[in-house]
């Protein structure tokens, strides 16, 4: 009941309806949605689960949460959607377990993979042991075994604690890119945890220095989570972040997680919610840094997405212009220049349907990416396939997109996946196109499909 209510309650909230809003819809009474989505009551009748998912565009994930509640005596209508059963899951919203590994019990012992529901790619909680048994063993990636030792203890191993705490911080994010964030949110969970512990016991100038690494630990957990499809965990470590960053009266990172929240939002389809964050980031940012550069191209990207081509595009020369004249202190940023907000601006054409712009733009990417940059070149692979096939160019979509394939095999970047699934649904219907079938078989591969 309290997997079904919060279903009702995400495509509710994905769909921009109120409760009074979808209560007019449905003709089912507020309060009657109320106790559905707070699992306080499970719907009685088949035909009522059917009318809602209708309407919400759940494509029958409603209805086959609701078979799992079993509460039905009704015989089934022609209008429910047969097949697949998953009692695990979900529309990505979910919280990583990763930290359960060695969990006596198999089945709470789960991880966020790449899942066919209902002809869809999504993200759902499956158990380990069920992604073991399928043979896509690199998607149950194991959590490192939690440490035991106490605050004093570690603080007694460390010479410089927050040294340590940062170096580690530095060699995962390196990491990441090379072998995905997969492999590495486990180990940064539980270092978080280390982190948190130790920071509780110190007092003064030390327990602010190991808070505003907290800050930076909770922001990155954030992007990894987002990174493998777990979008509940990303938005909890990033709120974690941004309140973290208050308590430290530090408005750079206040600044920069703001903008994390603008991109969140705009790439887990609130595209209005990140302009205002967008917005708040740039307010909350120094003139000249360039953290305000980083604030206005999450306004350009949230303008594209919700179809302002003129803006967007006026943003992104705003960008470039605020790009010129910012520092270069090097904390903030330091990554930005010229080639990241033009393959930022490709992205956005794509999301305006300016294709051919849109592949010229990623084609120039690939080919200045850095070979250490594994997962951004498979990102970059999975957007340039989208645009290829956009201007018409099936077989070298299907080409590269198979490209993206191996690396979305090897890190289980969710950002990748996510791309591929929509190339896979354009190829589709294009059909016998030379290398679409390799392409689509190859996907096929990497993602469960479970009966």
């Amino acid at each position: 009941m309290d997997r079904f209510g919060y279903h009702v309650r995400d495509l509710r909230e994905r769909r921009n309806h109120t409760l009074r809003s979808l209560a007019e819809e449905t003709f089912f009474s507020y309060s009657k949605l109320w106790k559905w989505e707070n699992g306080q009551r499970a719907p009685k009748h088949r035909v009522e689960v059917e009318q809602l998912d209708r309407v919400l565009n759940g494509q029958g994930l409603l209805v086959e949460l609701w078979d799992h509640i079993g509460a039905d005596t009704s015989p089934r209508s022609h209008v429910s959607v047969p097949g697949l059963h998953v009692s695990e899951s979900s529309l990505g919203l979910v919280t990583a377990t990763s930290g359960q590994a060695g969990s006596k019990d198999d089945d709470t012992d789960t991880v966020v993979v790449p899942c066919r529901v209902h002809g869809r790619i999504l993200f759902v909680p499956v158990p380990r042991r069920v992604v073991l048994a399928s043979g896509l063993a690199g998607l149950a990636a194991t959590a490192l075994p939690a440490s035991t030792a106490t605050a004093t203890t570690m603080a007694a191993d460390m010479t410089s604690p927050v040294e340590h705490f940062a170096q580690l911080r530095r060699l995962m994010i390196q990491t990441d890119n090379l072998i995905g964030p997969r492999h590495i949110l486990p180990a940064l969970q539980q270092n978080l945890a280390r982190l948190v512990a130790l920071r509780r016991t110190s007092r003064g100038a030390d327990s602010a220095e190991l808070l505003a690494l907290e800050t930076r630990y909770e922001e990155l957990a954030g992007w990894l989570a987002q990174d493998i499809g777990d979008e509940r965990t990303a938005h909890g470590h990033t709120a974690k972040a941004l309140d973290a960053s208050h308590i430290t009266g530090d408005n750079d990172l206040t600044a920069y997680i703001l903008g994390r929240k603008a991109q969140l939002a705009v790439d887990t389809g609130f595209a209005a919610d990140a302009l205002g964050l967008a917005a708040a980031a740039r307010r909350t940012a120094r003139a000249g840094s360039r953290l305000e550069v980083i604030a206005v191209m999450h306004q350009a990207h949230a303008h594209a997405v919700l179809g302002d081509g003129t803006e967007a595009l006026t943003a992104y020369d705003i960008a470039l212009t605020l790009l010129g004249r910012a520092d270069t202190d090097g904390t903030w940023g330091s990554w930005l220049d010229e080639a990241y907000i033009n393959t930022a601006r490709a992205r956005s054409l794509a999301a305006l349907g300016d294709y051919e712009q849109a592949a010229a733009g990623f084609d120039t990417a690939i080919a200045a990416l850095p070979a250490t940059y594994r997962r951004d070149r498979g990102v970059y692979l999975a957007r340039a396939a989208r645009a290829h096939a956009g201007t018409g160019n099936i077989s070298f979509a299907a080409r590269i997109g198979l490209q993206a394939v191996g690396i979305a095999a090897e890190t289980g970047s969710a950002r990748i996946v996510s791309q591929l699934d929509r190339l896979d649904k354009t190829l589709a219907a294009v059909g016998g196109k030379e290398g679409v079938a390799e392409f689509r078989a190859a996907l096929d591969r990497i993602v469960l499909n479970p009966a």
